[in-house]
């Protein structure tokens, strides 16, 4: 059974916020989600990438506001948000990996690349775009991008998989402290989602990232968005708090069967 959420009107008339637009799942989603009846709010580092993307949206019928900040400022996420007063969904995706080393050997530029991002910046921008959701006492959605790594410790990915970590947990508390305001709060944690990722956690170095998607059939940017699509489209009495996706192919992070 193949279920269609497309037309829904569930996410008719709402004004969504993407953080860390600029590409893979961000993107993905910010396009899925874009219909004449949608605003889309988009976020990200890359003023070139945000505009075009702008323009993309734009095309689907979809209004939308690209704001080029950086998610680790406190102070770029409270100029930047805060004049959005409410917004319906948030959808927390900034973040990213960098470095794959054992701990001895981590550099601590990259550690604070990813918890100023992945933990910090995710605090940032909800507790603004949270507190106007509670103040506005209208209910909201917020979609927390996590990861297998947050339950999965691997080798190497110390610091990566405590952040993903920090977000599984961050994810379950907020879930009970905006209960009462009827804010849905979900995390989606995908395995092997080929991206950019790969590429930023080694820091440009291309043949390395594409051998770790060598073999196997990944899962894409647009699979992790028709699964947001799918969850902000279910009826207001439900609401998914954890979802795990994977490709095929692999079954846990130590577990994955290539070609």
């Amino acid at each position: 059974m193949y279920l269609c959420v497309t037309n829904n009107k569930n996410i008719t008339m709402k004004r969504i916020l993407v953080t860390g637009a600029t590409s893979g799942i961000g993107r993905a989603t910010a396009l899925r989600l874009a219909n004449t009846d949608t605003e889309i709010i988009i976020t990200g580092r890359r003023k070139e990438r945000l505009e075009a993307l702008k323009a993309e949206v734009e095309a689907k019928g979809a209004k939308c506001v690209a704001l080029n900040f950086d998610v680790r400022s406190e102070a770029e996420c409270i100029e930047y948000l805060k004049p959005l007063g409410r917004v319906d969904v948030l959808v927390n995706n900034a973040g990213l990996a960098a470095g794959l080393e054992h701990i001895d050997k981590g550099d601590s530029a990259d550690w604070d690349a990813m918890i100023d991002t992945n933990v910090k910046g995710l605090l940032y921008v909800t507790k603004i775009i949270s507190g106007a959701m509670v103040e506005a006492g209208q209910g909201g959605h917020i979609i927390n991008i996590g990861s297998i790594a947050g339950t999965e410790p691997y080798e190497n990915g110390a610091v990566y998989c405590a952040s993903k970590h920090a977000v599984h947990a961050i994810s379950q508390a907020m879930r009970a402290d905006l209960l009462s305001a009827g804010i849905k709060v979900g995390e989606v944690r995908p395995g092997m989602v080929e991206t950019e990722f790969s590429e930023v956690r080694f820091h440009g170095d291309k043949e390395r990232a594409e051998g770790v998607y060598r073999g196997v059939e990944a899962l894409q940017g647009d699979d992790i968005a028709l699964a947001i699509e799918w969850m902000l489209n279910l009826p207001a009495h439900m609401n998914v708090n954890d979802i795990v996706l994977m490709p095929t192919c692999q079954a846990g992070a130590y577990y994955t069967y290539r070609k």
